[in-house]
């Protein structure tokens, strides 16, 4: 696990230095061994798990798969290009646009409005806090890297921020 590299990732090297690196290492062979875990559990024993769920747990295991779904996605496909850009097959710029961004922040992040301890099974939450880590560490990642070209500031605010600087603030 990488709960210690918080430091690893204030002083990162440039993107394709940074692919090569000890830290990109581990956080793809874990993300992808995660990605696999999930598909299994969620192909197999949690289908069997989700089937002696109550009515309303079985809402909840519905919408929590397709979270964990989300971020394992999100995280692979992030680390994916990366490996790209490690192996020349893409260049940094190109991963550094919002098409190859980190996504589903909303989704990915959100969290069950329901108590997930008494209704899902013990191996989806366990997936869901080891994804919810990865994604974080992936987006922390992604913000060092590539942060300089991504507006921070959320939908509405960002659009009346644009007004305020095109039309000057009262």
């Amino acid at each position: 696990m990488l709960h210690n590299d918080a430091e690893n990732v204030r002083s990162l090297p440039p993107p394709r230095s940074f692919t090569g690196s000890a830290l990109f290492i581990r956080t793809f062979d874990e993300g992808m061994a995660l990605v696999e875990e999930t598909a299994r559990y969620l192909d197999g024993p949690g289908r069997d798990e989700a089937r002696s769920l109550s009515r309303k747990g079985a809402i909840l295991y519905a919408g929590e798969s397709m979270r964990v779904t989300t971020r394992m996605m999100q995280a692979a496909s992030w680390l994916l290009v990366q490996r790209a850009v490690h192996d020349g097959d893409m260049e940094p710029d190109q991963a550094s646009s919002g098409r190859y961004r980190l996504g589903s922040k909303e989704i990915c992040l959100g969290t069950a409005t329901e108590n997930t301890e008494e209704l899902l099974p013990a191996a989806l939450r366990d997936l869901l806090a080891r994804s919810e880590s990865l994604y974080r560490r992936i987006a922390r990642l992604d913000e060092v890297l590539f942060g300089h070209g991504r507006d921070t500031v959320p939908g509405a605010h960002r659009h009346w921020n644009r007004l305020e600087q095109v039309f000057g603030a009262e």
